[in-house]
């Protein structure tokens, strides 16, 4: 079974999160920011990535370092759950409509992080949560998963769907990367022999 376990302690967050590659999309979610858990839940449910985060953050503060280290630690698991990497996918991508809201998601899980980002919003807040660290989660699980990772609103009006379009075809666009491909057996998808370095 491809799953992984991460306990991150520091002195502003303490995290736990759990993931099973090969799972069913279930989920146990609790970060301290509301739309924060409804995000990670649609990532889940729609990635078919079995999650568990637990997170205690310094929320009297700010947002910022609860957002950033779950997604750091969310990268952290996908990488020790693809271990080498042998046979999965690498590739995927997604249209990912959400009623007047259209955004494309395309990544490769590369070894090579990047995020390009080319979405906005127009509110500050959806719900509890400062809409400028949407960017800055997505930045933090492309670097610490190693994943290249190309994110596009194409249009949109409302908020909430722009957020959950985008969350939604990141989950099915990593579930096309992480599936295992039973053509390629354990060979590693790349002519390098190794993903990464």
């Amino acid at each position: 079974m491809r799953s992984a376990i991460i306990t991150r302690n520091t002195s502003e967050t303490k995290i736990h999160i759990e993931v099973n590659l090969d799972g069913t999309g279930s989920y146990d979610v609790a970060t301290g920011i509301g739309f924060l858990d409804h995000m990670v839940e649609q990532f889940s449910r729609h990635s078919l990535i079995d999650v568990v985060m637990k997170v205690d953050g310094d929320l009297h503060i700010d947002q910022h370092h609860t957002t950033e280290d779950s997604a750091i630690a969310l990268g952290q698991a996908l990488t020790q759950a693809l271990g080498d990497k042998a046979g999965i996918g690498r590739y995927g991508s997604t249209y990912s409509p959400m009623d007047e809201t259209l955004a494309r998601v395309a990544l490769d899980i590369s070894g090579r992080p990047i995020l390009v980002w080319r979405a906005g919003f127009t509110q500050e807040k959806l719900g509890e949560w400062d809409t400028e660290l949407i960017e800055h989660w997505f930045h933090s699980v492309a670097q610490a998963a190693g994943i290249t990772l190309h994110v596009e609103l194409i249009y949109g009006q409302n908020n909430h769907h722009i957020c959950e379009s985008i969350y939604k075809g990141f989950a099915r666009a990593m579930r096309q990367a992480v599936e295992l491909d039973p053509r390629k057996g354990a060979s590693i998808p790349s002519t390098k022999g190794q993903l990464g370095g």
